[in-house]
């Protein structure tokens, strides 16, 4: 069975990259979408409408299946023996980047339900700061894993 396991490995973590990708092309789009309905929606109710859609869609069709895909492949590799090593730094870092992350699409998915509901009181400057974090947590997780520091 730990043969089995340790040759899948390889798919899984080219799934997890694949899925992981997905996630974050999604939570770098979506503040970008919040940032057009917050300056454009109050405007133009067709545009409001449009994007309502575009962001409904964005999360719950490609944000959300990537994520879970992208949390399972990572347990699944986290929990064969011998991948990680426990005692380093590295591993602490991208899960606490990782969770960070799955926060800021949660922040994300009550967002776009506050503006569904048309509730335009934050900032396009808001929406565009936020669109940083994802960024910033991309780069603990490519140093934590590539660079493996400390």
């Amino acid at each position: 069975m730990s043969d089995l396991l340790f040759a899948l490995y390889p798919w899984i973590k080219a799934i997890h990259i694949v899925a992981f990708t997905a996630w974050m092309a999604g939570l770098f789009y979506l503040p970008r979408l919040f940032v057009y309905h917050v300056e454009q929606g109050q405007d133009a109710p067709d545009k409001a409408a449009m994007l309502v859609t575009m962001e409904r869609k964005l999360l719950k069709v490609i944000m959300n299946p990537a994520m879970i895909v992208t949390w399972l492949c990572g347990l699944y590799m986290a929990g064969l023996p011998g991948v990680v090593d426990w005692a380093a730094v590295w591993p602490w870092t991208k899960a606490l980047a990782v969770i960070a992350m799955t926060w800021f699409h949660m922040w994300c998915a009550g967002q776009r339900k506050r503006l569904a509901a048309g509730d335009l009181s934050t900032s396009g400057r808001r929406y565009r700061m936020m669109n940083e974090v994802p960024t910033l947590l991309l780069i603990v997780i490519v140093v934590s894993v590539i660079v493996r520091p400390i």
